[in-house]
């Protein structure tokens, strides 16, 4: 007669399956770890081959088809990954910041931050953010593209003055200063209604663009004062900070009695939706434009945590953003929360 199933073997059964999965994931992170260190060293003995020996291209070359020759079917050791491993280890070697992180991510995502990203800083914001959001070598590519490090940096905010120590500087690297909403089916002109649902549409698209933290609560999401009803157009959930996310969609430029609506609905969240232990609100107003100075006039004396952002719907000319960003060491502090 068989034995009859446990009325926990489901539990166990789950518990099981999470604990094969986190070792899969451990395994592979020690073999990307191996990999990295194995590339380093290859660098390393490269670099000092050439200079104590004077290796040229052609030594290079043949040191390639031997590996290949002694190691059939091995990947990873072509000419021009050879040259990768050297720059590696040259561009990283005199950085004690940077060196932790390279091993945190693919092999592949460090040779598309070598190719793109020149300075130090940049660098470690795409490789502590690829290693934070998981993304893929096509996602990060694409950020790098977009302009990510540039527009993170100089996002408007009154986060410093509103917001608790803990999560202040998570908040200021969790808004960007303009996003991208290229997935959008919509002309230049189209209406407020027009752009949420066209958002709702495609809300997974919009959450990865957003930055990839976000989940979704609602739309038109009803908050009550006194005997009326409001509607904030999206309201979201940070995952990291913890903390309800309302946004309005602005296909307008930014005007400064946004701020003032704005603080109206976090004060309702705070007090009639927030949960227990969560952070305080946050609002973003997405503009279709903004002017810098009348933004930062606007939120200068704002008491609720506000960011303004501006959203484009199709891909434009990159603008010039590093004259705008803060001093060297304010975004190495800045990134240690990521």
């Amino acid at each position: 007669m068989p034995d009859l199933v446990p009325t926990d073997y489901a539990a166990l059964l789950r518990d099981v399956k999470d604990r094969i999965r986190s070792a899969q994931y451990a395994a592979l992170k020690a073999v990307n770890k191996e990999l990295i260190a194995l590339y380093w060293d290859i660098g390393h003995m490269i670099v000092e081959r050439q200079r104590d020996e004077s290796w040229g291209k052609e030594v290079v070359k043949r040191l390639s088809g031997d590996i290949q020759s002694e190691f059939p079917g091995i990947r990873g050791f072509s000419v021009q990954n050879l040259w990768y491993m050297r720059k590696f280890y040259s561009e990283y070697s005199d950085s004690e910041r940077l060196q932790p992180l390279v091993g945190e991510i693919g092999w592949s995502h460090n040779v598309v931050i070598l190719d793109h990203c020149k300075d130090p800083l940049q660098r470690e914001f795409y490789l502590r953010m690829t290693r934070r959001m998981g993304w893929t070598k096509r996602v990060l590519a694409h950020q790098i593209e977009n302009q990510t490090y540039e527009k993170t940096l100089i996002s408007q905010t009154n986060f410093d003055a509103t917001l608790p120590e803990p999560i202040r500087d998570q908040a200021k690297l969790a808004l960007k200063d303009e996003y991208l909403f290229d997935f959008l089916e919509l002309g230049e002109e189209h209406s407020e209604r027009e752009l949420e649902r066209a958002i709702l549409s495609r809300v997974e698209r919009f959450l990865r663009a957003m930055g990839g933290m976000f989940a979704f609560v609602g739309s038109q999401y009803r908050v009550e004062a006194g005997d009326k009803e409001y509607f904030i157009d999206l309201l979201l959930f940070h995952r990291r900070l913890r903390c309800l996310v309302a946004l309005e969609l602005k296909v307008g430029e930014f005007e400064p009695e946004f701020v003032g609506k704005m603080q109206f609905y976090l004060a309702l969240l705070d007090d009639t939706v927030r949960e227990e232990g969560e952070n305080p609100s946050i609002g973003i107003i997405l503009c279709k434009s903004k002017d810098k100075t009348i933004v930062e006039y606007a939120l200068r004396n704002a008491a609720k945590p506000i960011g303004v952002a501006e959203y484009r719907i199709v891909p434009a000319l990159p603008q010039e953003l590093h004259g705008l960003l803060p001093e060297p060491e304010d975004i190495a502090r800045l990134m240690e929360d990521l």
